[in-house]
């Protein structure tokens, strides 16, 4: 497979804990549970504490978080659902609700602090960080892991051209589907950063093929499959684009020892990459000389310089720099004199 995998999606930038949030309590009623496949284990969860507001407002959920401390699942976090005010006073109460733990969770968690809700809000703006807090821990034993896997279709995609993804879920432990249609986000930039990818259902296969437009080619493709509230396995590309790159040395010859600047250009380049000018060395060595960067423009110059008297072989190098392929220009020489 073609593309950039992400083990961690997008984060946006931070900001402080809620000054108006105190938390005196975090309990769960559970320290261990098993889950397979799929399913999800749903632990209770309550809050004490309280919410510092001159108008006070019991809409306002509260999200337990929990940090990996061991273990070889697929999460580094896992997060509570949002939990409501069910007793007290909104500025001493208590919020319940339910911490749901999938499989890819395998391994310990422990409660490291609690954040204003609703997870991945306020919007618009910036969440507010979690409030520390040191809780309690979960062990949680996850067998029959799903995995997301995709295939481009065409593997290295055309500028201009539109495109295929299939996404397929399988069974970590079997290598094969689970045999049933299976829930899954599929989204295309913004929404594989910050959430809200479109759902739609794979076949019993495990299998769903979309179709893209050329646009989003250029943009951050994700499938996810999703918990209350958020990801349990997830699968983020850039899909490949092809490389057109181009070179030509500012002179044709040069006495021995001089530089001579090579001028070249990467076609529908954005962003940087590196680039590298390659001498032929005996009939079929390639070795880098020279070392640089392409401008945002999708230029770039490398330096030459002839070591030797007569035709000297060279050619501009671009290495794989996600989401173009590596390629190289055209062969052309220097003669040293």
């Amino acid at each position: 497979m073609l593309g950039l995998f992400l083990g961690t999606v997008p984060t946006a930038a931070q900001a402080d804990p809620d000054p108006n949030l105190t938390i005196t309590q975090v309990t769960l009623d559970r320290t261990s549970v098993a889950v397979s496949g799929l399913n999800t284990y749903p632990i209770n969860v309550t809050v004490k504490g309280g919410y510092r507001s001159s108008v006070p407002d019991d809409t306002i959920v509260l999200n337990v978080i929990l940090k990996r401390t061991g273990g070889t699942g697929g999460r580094g976090d896992i997060v509570s659902a949002d939990l409501k005010l069910t007793g007290g006073t909104f500025a001493n109460g208590t919020w319940t609700g339910r911490l749901n733990v999938a499989s890819t969770a395998n391994g310990t968690f422990k409660v490291t602090g609690v954040m204003t809700g609703p997870y991945g809000g306020p919007d618009p703006g910036t969440p507010f960080d979690p409030t520390p807090y040191a809780g309690q821990t979960i062990t949680v034993k996850g067998t029959n892991q799903p995995k997301i896997t995709a295939a481009v279709n065409p593997r290295i995609v055309p500028f201009g051209k539109p495109y295929t993804i299939t996404w397929a879920v399988t069974n970590t432990a079997t290598g094969k589907p689970y045999g049933t249609r299976i829930p899954i986000g599929l989204g295309v930039d913004t929404p594989c950063a910050e959430g809200g990818s479109p759902m739609y259902k794979t076949g019993t296969n495990g299998v769903i093929t979309k179709a893209y437009t050329a646009n989003d080619a250029g943009a951050l493709n994700c499938a996810h499959l999703y918990t209350d509230p958020y990801y349990i396995v997830g699968q983020w590309l850039f899909p490949a684009r092809p490389t057109v790159i181009a070179a030509v040395p500012s002179k044709a010859s040069a006495k021995v020892g001089t530089i001579v600047p090579v001028n070249g250009s990467v076609a529908n380049m954005i962003g940087s990459c590196p680039i590298q000018l390659q001498r032929l060395y005996g009939r079929t060595q390639w070795r880098t000389v020279s070392s640089g960067t392409v401008r945002q423009s999708g230029r770039f110059t490398l330096n030459a310089q002839p070591s030797y008297r007569g035709l000297i072989p060279y050619r501009a190098y671009f290495p794989a720099c996600q989401p173009y392929v590596a390629a190289v220009s055209k062969t052309f020489t220097i003669r040293g004199f």
